[in-house]
């Protein structure tokens, strides 16, 4: 475990994510996840997180780590196509993770998530937190319109709204 990555997560309040990601920003992403999932038959889960839990912590576990968790805690991997999508925003750690259900990264591949992660982290070391997830949205929606193009039996299967921890 190390020390520095310790000290942030425990230095850092809870409310700093809510700081970040404000009731307006969170309905604006909320509204564009909607929109995205209209033209196409994925679905996408956005989840924040701020500090991790101290058994966490201790047992290294990493953003990767958590995100898998979560994807499946979340029941992304649970749709009819095989098409979910989690972005898990590490705040505390800066550090972006996405994990698709087999239908969808079988088709785009590891390279493609990894490079919408990096543009992600990227927007927020300049602190454009929403642009930086609303760029991901679009870039991620243009993939699974291609993939898994809008039919008329568009089941929204999971929520819209992102989820702050």
């Amino acid at each position: 475990m190390e020390l520095k990555r310790l000290l942030r997560h425990l230095i850092f309040p809870d409310w700093w994510v809510r700081r970040v990601f404000s009731r307006p920003v969170l309905q604006r992403l909320e509204s564009a996840i909607a929109r995205s999932e209209a033209g196409h038959l994925g679905e996408l889960r956005l989840v924040v997180e701020g500090n991790l839990a101290l058994p966490d912590l201790w047992r290294g576990q990493t953003p990767r780590m958590r995100a898998i968790d979560l994807f499946s805690q979340l029941r992304v991997w649970d749709t009819e196509l095989d098409s979910g999508v989690l972005i898990y925003l590490q705040l505390i750690d800066r550090r972006v993770e996405i994990v698709a259900d087999r239908g969808i990264d079988r088709r785009v591949g590891r390279p493609f998530w990894d490079a919408v992660c990096r543009r992600m982290e990227d927007a927020f070391a300049a602190g454009d937190f929403e642009n930086g997830v609303l760029l991901a949205l679009q870039t991620i929606s243009e993939a699974l319109r291609e993939h898994f193009p809008a039919s008329p039996e568009n089941a929204n299967e999971l929520p819209n709204a992102p989820l702050l921890l």
